[in-house]
């Protein structure tokens, strides 16, 4: 063993020695017993039991990422409607959104409890996130944060669509995430809602204490409606199964070590009864606060990196998001629905940074001593318009037409340096599209299809890479694209219980371009003839059951889907650089939930997936796809009860395992398999006259485990993260 090995394991021995302090069993014992005492003025009689605590609405509600006025029942694909209650179950215990898609949606990839969400994807491929519809995903060069947007306490409702599909246009290559904003604006009045809450690690380390304070105000005035909010946060370290502090990520960013605020706004006005405008602003800032850096891991040894007090060089990593949308809506328009929406996204998100090859110039500074870092930057405008009808003089038939307008300007700049990493790219996208539903035999049988039409062109002036890259001069462009874009399904509903459906969809998006700009390193090369700018295509085809009957809900569904031109990340001396490549992915999805009474339920969520890549070109697959493109196969058990005679206080319980999985094949890298894990949650809630007490376990039984990226993503050292330990929080919500 080497010197830096030795160093590492006595500093890692220092945090774990010893036996856990049983301070941390006393406090949740007390804490449990508090939360069991009787309410004052509580009556049991009135709490009625969760329609489905698995996070599955099945009643008919409207599913808002679909453009288009359907239901959830009468889509052909896995739709994942996650309403404010299941929320706040999840919330309770952490409220990073990529555990709480992990927890309720079948395959998310198990969340990396970073800042950065790399690696982490829907069904093997990127998913397209919105809020309140407009895009926070940014593909042109993707930072791979678009899952820190906003606060998720300022979220009612999240909607999650399964698979390649191009209703919303660009970047929906694994299926889309809606998050939808709350509101406050109930009454005549101004209502108030504040929650406060507090975090710890199980052995209460000071260095472990977060906290977290909530705002929402609102009211109406006639026809009109008012909400604003606002949310600050402060975290600390993670700890892990073995009291170690967990290694902040001071490269890609992390959620440990910061600091977040948020600001938000919605007004609306209700013309008439069948008329609303409504804008949304919201502002969203998380910042690093620079306090720790890394101790490397050791992975032959199973030693995770941790964390320790030092000043990292440059500015801290930092996500700060701007989100403005006007949106109109007439369902009364010529006997017809009319949608309409204007927004802006500013994007902007710094990393941390190093002396890395790539950021080497001898014209600034001798050779290796040239620190830098990077910040991408990105501008969103575009408009949605569609307008439904359904009187088309044919019993059961309905239709949707509508245009889309995207403008994204992106680029990535060396932050200390003022240098262009990637030159400044537009991406102008236009898309008319029209869908048509018709419903046969009294409604038993609906079909549906549609076609949308992407029009893209990509503008690129001439610019140079940077010397690191060669110092490569390139000819700029104006590449377009052209693509029409069908899709299919069919619903039948067998009996009043059992529906079966299918589905064909294809999905638009282009490859990482800042990526691929960079990364240019023959000179001569025009931007027009780049063969991996071509955009990436998906073909989705999705086979599904589902019972919605008493006490049982069930839906399991296959899915197949695959890639002429895919677009795959390949970890080349710790730089991801786009490989462009033919992709297939299939798997299997099951959820099922049982009321054992009308106040207890429990359920089940397993998901099933393997993908692979051709690696030699010769039109075959013959390698899987690696843990930054794939997510491992999963089953979640839950129970869920709300308040009792012999348990008067609601929770969740609920259990995560991941499988060991293999990769293989004929470029399989041989030392990044995945050792499976398991981990255990505790929501409990207690509502009283005088607001909700809320205390959360995460990871219950205190598992030490390495997180899925860290063991099959990469083979440093420095990026051997441990997953978070067993962690506390305590919260109070009231409402005035």
């Amino acid at each position: 063993m080497n010197s830096t090995r030795r160093q590492h394991d006595h500093e890692y021995e220092r945090w774990v020695r010893g036996s856990k302090p049983t301070r941390a069993t006393t406090a949740l014992t007390a804490a449990l017993t508090f939360l069991a005492q009787p309410a004052l003025g509580q009556d049991e009689g009135n709490s009625s039991a969760d329609a489905a605590p698995g996070g599955l609405q099945l009643a008919p509600v409207q599913v808002e990422a679909l453009r288009f006025p359907r239901t959830k029942s009468a889509v052909p694909n896995t739709v994942t409607l996650i309403e404010q209650e299941s929320l706040e179950r999840q919330t309770g215990v952490s409220d990073d959104i990529s555990t709480i898609l992990g927890n309720l949606v079948p395959n998310f990839s198990p969340s990396r409890q970073k800042l950065t969400g790399a690696g982490e994807t829907l069904r093997g491929r990127s998913p397209l996130y919105l809020l309140d519809g407009v895009p926070q995903s940014n593909p042109l060069r993707d930072s791979s944060r678009d899952g820190h947007t906003i606060d998720p306490a300022l979220l009612e409702r999240v909607e999650v669509v399964n698979g390649s599909n191009a209703v919303q246009g660009l970047g929906a290559a694994g299926g889309i995430i809606n998050l939808q904003t709350r509101s406050a604006a109930r009454a005549a009045h101004w209502t108030h809602i504040g929650e406060l809450r507090l975090s710890a690690p199980d052995d209460f380390d000071s260095d472990g204490l977060g906290y977290k304070g909530v705002y929402l105000g609102g009211r109406r005035w006639g026809k009109a409606e008012f909400t604003i909010g606002g949310t600050y946060q402060t975290r600390q370290l993670y700890f892990d199964g073995n009291d170690a502090p967990i290694g902040v990520d001071t490269t890609q960013g992390d959620l440990a070590d910061t600091d977040s605020r948020d600001l938000f706004l919605k007004a609306a006005y209700q013309f008439t009864p069948d008329q609303r405008v409504q804008l949304l602003v919201n502002d969203y800032r998380i910042r690093g606060d620079g306090d720790y850096v890394l101790v490397p891991g050791d992975r032959e040894a199973g030693v995770p990196t941790i964390a320790r007090r030092g000043d990292p060089r440059g500015d801290a990593t930092e996500n700060d998001v701007t989100t403005v949308s006007l949106d109109y809506r007439n369902s009364a328009l010529w006997g017809g629905e009319l949608r309409a929406q204007a927004y802006y996204q500013d994007f902007a998100a710094l990393f941390g940074g190093d002396t890395f090859d790539v950021f080497q110039d001898t014209a600034i500074a001798p050779a290796g001593t040239l620190f830098d870092q990077s910040e991408n930057r990105s501008r969103k405008q575009g408009m949605k318009l569609s307008y439904s009808y359904d009187e088309l003089g044919i019993v059961g038939l309905s239709a949707t037409g509508g245009l889309d307008y995207l403008q994204d300007k992106t680029e990535q700049v060396l932050a200390q340096t003022d240098r262009a990493w990637v030159p400044e790219t537009t991406f102008e996208n236009w898309a008319p599209f029209v869908q048509l539903n018709q419903a046969l035999f009294d409604g038993r049988v609906l079909l549906s299809g549609g076609l949308r039409y992407e029009y893209a062109e990509l503008q690129v002036d001439d610019f140079t890479t940077i010397a690191g890259a060669g110092g490569v001069a390139v000819k700029g462009g104006q590449p377009s694209f052209e693509e029409l874009l069908p899709n299919a399904g069919i619903v039948f509903d067998v009996t009043d219980d059992w529906s079966v459906y299918g589905s064909y969809s294809q999905g638009f998006t282009v490859p990482d371009v800042g990526r691929v700009l960079r990364a240019v390193d023959t000179p001569g090369q025009r931007v027009d003839d780049l063969l991996t700018l071509e955009p990436v295509l998906s073909d989705n085809r999705e086979l599904g059951v589902d019972y919605d009957g008493s006490p049982l809900t069930l839906h399991a569904a296959y899915f197949w889907s695959d890639s002429d031109l895919g677009s795959r990340l390949e970890n080349v001396g710790g730089i991801f650089e786009v490989r462009r490549e033919q992709t297939e992915i299939q798997g299997f999805e099951l959820s099922a939930d049982y009321a054992i009474t009308d106040r207890v339920r429990i359920g089940t969520l397993y998901s099933h997936i393997r993908g692979e890549f051709d690696s030699d070109d010769d039109g075959a697959v013959d390698t899987d796809l690696d843990g930054s493109n794939i997510n491992p196969d999963r089953v979640n058990l839950y129970v869920q009860w709300q308040e009792l005679a012999y348990l008067p206080v609601a929770g969740r319980l609920q259990a995560s395992h991941f499988f060991d999985r293999d990769f293989d094949g004929l470029a399989a890298s041989t030392d990044q398999n995945f050792d499976g894990y398991t981990r255990v949650d505790l929501s409990l809630a207690k509502i009283t006259d005088a607001g909700t007490f809320r205390l959360g376990v995460e990871n219950l039984l205190d598992d030490q485990y390495i997180t899925y990226y860290s063991q099959t993503a990469t083979t440093r050292n420095d990026r051997f993260f441990a997953g978070r330990g067993r962690t506390f929080v305590l919260g109070y919500e009231v409402e005035l």
